[in-house]
């Protein structure tokens, strides 16, 4: 028998509690797999679903070698799990994922030296080490930029916007951190990735997104993205370059930035599934979950097609009881309740969302728009996706 493939009968391994995970539990359990779950949090959904739970801090070595070896291989759902834990589990049991491909992109140097390879079109940026490197660079970064420390993760509250000369000393307590980079926020017109999965030399492509973002949350995300065939065969020629030189095996997104004038940036890799996938649940013949199962699992990737126009947009508990009129009354809504999420003390959390069905994206659009409980008007570059924190 081949000990790469897991097989009904087999045991997954799921690192981290983001709503990710729940549909990944899911499919793995339809496939008559069994799921154990491995977080520091017992109160969320993913926890609450697995055949079997482990509750320990990320640091806990012992208990992590326990869950390991009590799993045939394991995957992380969410890019924020750190490399040094897949490095460790990967000693203990099989990581299809890997750690290289979160190595490059939890540290924002690094990535940067990754497009630098590729010869990718990204935002320009400097690495700070003191005030006076912000000042002598902001002249060839220019206005506005944004301050952001060189490993991800750590917050809004560590990152700064400058706009003028005069916001530059307001850096000067961010930087007793440690080392950061200045990046030149790009006025784009749209938000997009691609989606791809990726298991040995291949990769499978789900249907361009279009983002919207307000207050650095994803309000929704749009499939099929409302762009040129060029800019799309562009996106995807540049995500398969990066895919054949990034070691992983999986679901991942590429995040871009498109100007009003058609240039294209490259945001940033998330080596993981992204809510922003969550649309293909209805947009596609198979959900990013399921095709992530496949990839890690050994098994061939299903050939993605794309079904019809579908928006996702994500409520906050705020907008709930709009929600619960609108179950009510749509008969081409599919309602997703988070039962469980974590609670992030600098951010309100999603609530769930909605999928919405219709013949062309505008329609979508004006529905949602029509009871009032989103605006989707488009977001500014310094309110850009969170998860590049």
């Amino acid at each position: 028998m081949d000990n790469s493939i897991l097989n009904p009968g087999g045991t997954l391994g799921i690192i981290g509690s983001s709503t990710n995970g729940v549909g990944l539990v899911i499919a793995a359990r339809n496939a008559g797999i069994n799921v154990g779950v491995y977080g520091d949090n017992e109160n969320t959904e993913t926890m609450e679903l697995a055949d079997f739970r482990v509750v320990g801090a990320l640091n806990d070595q012992q208990q992590l070698q326990n869950f390991a070896e009590r799993c045939d291989m394991v995957t992380y759902e969410s890019e924020t799990i750190d490399a040094s834990v897949i490095n460790f589990l990967a000693a203990h049991t099989r990581v299809p994922q890997g750690a290289d491909a979160l190595e490059i992109t939890q540290d924002r140097s690094l990535e940067r030296a990754f497009f630098s390879q590729l010869n990718l079109n990204v935002a320009p940026s400097a690495t700070i080490v003191s005030l006076d490197d912000v000042y002598q660079s902001i002249g060839s970064i220019g206005y506005p930029s944004i301050l952001k420390p060189i490993q991800k993760g750590l917050g809004q509250n560590r990152q700064l916007v400058i706009k003028t000369q005069t916001d530059i000393v307001k850096a000067a307590d961010l930087l007793d951190w440690g080392t950061y980079l200045l990046e030149s926020l790009i006025p784009y017109d749209k938000e997009l990735s691609v989606f791809g999965a990726k298991s040995g030399d291949t990769t499978a492509f789900f249907p361009t997104v279009e983002n919207r973002y307000r207050n650095h949350e994803l309000v929704a995300s749009i499939v099929p993205a409302q762009i040129d065939s060029a800019v799309n065969d562009e996106m995807r020629r540049i995500t398969k370059e990066i895919s054949d030189n990034l070691s992983y095996t999986g679901v991942f997104e590429v995040a871009f930035f498109l100007t009003k004038s058609g240039n294209l940036y490259v945001k940033r890799i998330v080596p993981a599934m992204h809510q922003a996938g969550y649309v293909f649940e209805r947009a596609t013949n198979i959900s990013m979950a399921e095709q992530h199962l496949r990839a890690i699992a050994g098994l061939p990737l299903m050939p993605v097609k794309q079904l019809m126009p579908v928006v996702a947009a994500y409520f906050t508990p705020a907008q709930e009881s709009g929600i619960r009129t609108q179950w009510q009354i749509k008969t081409n809504w599919f309602f997703n309740f988070y039962h469980r999420t974590l609670l992030q003390a600098h951010r309100a959390p999603a609530a769930g969302h909605v999928l919405v069905e219709a013949p062309s994206v505008k329609e979508a659009l004006e529905q949602i728009e029509d009871t009032s409980i989103w605006q989707f008007s488009q977001t500014t570059p310094a309110d850009s996706d969170a998860a590049d924190e």
